[in-house]
Parts: structure tokens; sequence; C-alpha cells
């Protein structure tokens, strides 16, 4: 279990799965000999398999513990999803629900749930099936989504052309629990309260957040899938396959890594590997991960 401090808050990472997932030159095809060379010497074991070539990625959550609140940021894909379309995390049995006690939180002791965008590898835990109903698996917590997100999905989902949009996730994860009335609509910049700050980072998803925090000057960033991999601070321009906008999704990433290098901010992404967190420092007009 990977334990962060940032001031007197409590960072905990949940893992659901750390797999090596996509060929590495299907997911950045601009990944050539030459650059995979250069930067063999920190991508394996943690971020590739050299013996497959693909790339690695940690599925998982946040814990959030700060002056008694207990808050979750993102859901991972959940168990028992039917997503055939993506084998490495279809049907899933994971000891999510154990880790996430381990970490010092059973469900009914979340407050909040915050959802950095609403793919379904970022949704998955928000629901569980009960007597045959998909019901939030947090009774008492409120979950923060965004607004743009959620319109830019519903209508998706409405369109027989797109339906079921994300794979299904969006009306077994999300539906309801804005039908069971637990989930606040927000758009961003949204302050949240005197710790956290949410900022729109779209291109990704139309709504994609970040979630700045601010700890007595100590400062983190929840990023989401601002980047989803390492190779992408050392190239902002690279992005993963699945983005909304893919011009955005550059600029996003590019200003999120501005911001952070500028702050200092300890980076929380959504899917890079061990050791799962790191700042970002400016070099020339470019970034490098220090994780």
């Amino acid at each position: 279990m990977s334990v962060f401090k940032v001031g007197k808050a409590t960072v905990t990472r949940i893992e659901e799965t750390y797999l090596p997932v996509y060929p590495a030159t299907q997911i950045f095809p601009e990944l050539d000999a030459a650059r995979l060379a250069e930067h063999a010497h920190w991508l394996a074991p943690h971020h590739y398999d050299a013996q497959s070539r693909h790339i690695k990625l940690s599925v998982h959550s946040w814990l959030l513990q700060l002056d008694g609140r207990k808050i979750l940021i993102d859901g991972c894909c959940g168990n028992q999803k039917s997503r055939p379309q993506r084998p490495h995390w279809n049907m899933l049995n994971e000891p999510w629900l154990e880790r996430l006690a381990a970490a010092g939180a059973r469900p009914d002791e979340i407050d909040l749930v915050m959802c950095t965008h609403l793919h379904h590898d970022h949704v998955g835990w928000n629901t569980q099936l009960k007597d045959g109903k998909w019901v939030p698996t947090f009774p008492n917590a409120r979950y923060v989504f965004s607004k743009l997100d959620f319109d830019y999905f519903s209508k998706l989902d409405a369109d027989p052309a797109t339906a079921p949009t994300e794979f299904g996730s969006f009306r077994e994860c999300v539906v309801p629990v804005v039908e069971a009335g637990r989930a606040d609509l927000v758009t961003g910049p949204h302050r949240l309260d005197e710790f956290i700050d949410i900022q729109p980072a779209g291109g990704h998803s139309p709504g994609h957040f970040v979630f700045n925090l601010d700890v007595g000057g100590a400062r983190a960033c929840l990023i989401g899938d601002v980047f989803h991999h390492l190779l992408q601070v050392y190239y902002p321009d690279w992005n993963f396959p699945k983005n909304s906008d893919v011009v955005q999704a550059r600029a996003s990433r590019r200003r999120v890594l501005d911001d952070c290098a500028a702050s200092g901010a300890l980076v929380f992404p959504g899917h890079v590997g061990f050791p799962f967190a790191g700042r970002i420092e400016k070099v020339g007009a470019g970034f490098k991960p220090r994780f």
C-alpha cells in the first residue's frame, strides 16, 4: 500500500489492477526504437513490460483523509461489470473494498466521492448490484460529477447509434447515483472547500477535472487522466488514443504540467505505475517527471 503525506492530509492508493495492457507503439505510435532506448533505464519494469512490449497501466483510486473526512477520488472499473470490449477489466473480482478498508475506510464511512471524469474506469465502484439493481456503494457520501461530462454522456446514451455509452458504465455507475439524489453536478472552476479547488482540464473528456489540494501550503494535484503514462510528461503532445478533443487534451496537459512544475505540487495520476505519485520539473521548454 502506497501512502503519501500532503501537510496534515494522507493520500493512499487503493489498487484495483496493475498490468501490461496495450502494445506500446499502438498507444504511442511515435515511440520508435531510438526513443525506447533513450528511456529504457526507467521504463521497465514499472511502466513497460519488455517481454510483451506492452505499457503497464495501474488502475487505482486515491483515498484522501483530512480533518476527519474520508474522500474517495475515482472509482476504478468495479467488480462484476461486463466489459467484453476491455478484457483486462471484464467481470473483475478484485478485493478492492478490502483494500479500501485496510486503508482506513469502509463504504459507509466515505463522506465524498469525486470523479475526475466519467469514463468507465473511473466510476466503476460508484455502484454495486443489490437485488438486481445498481445502487450507490457509498450510502452516506455525496458524489461530485462534472456537469459537462454528465450532459455529454447523457446525450450519447440517448442516441441509439452510441448507446450504451462507456460500455454501459454510464447507466450502471453514474445515472443510479444521480437518480438516488446523491450527486452534485458542478462546473469548474469550483471551490469545494478551504482545501480543495476544482479546475477544468478538458480534452480527454469534455468536462475532465483536476483537483488541487492546498493544506497549509503543502500542495498536491490529483490529475486523473491528464496524462496516463510518464512518457507523456517528456512528450506532452502525445495523446492517449481515447479523447473527446485531441487539441484540447494537449493544451490541458501542458497547462497542468506548467502549473504543477511552478507550484511544486505532488502529482497523483490515475494510471501511472510505481511509485504512483511524484513531482514535475520544468526543463527548458519541456518537462521531466520526478517520480
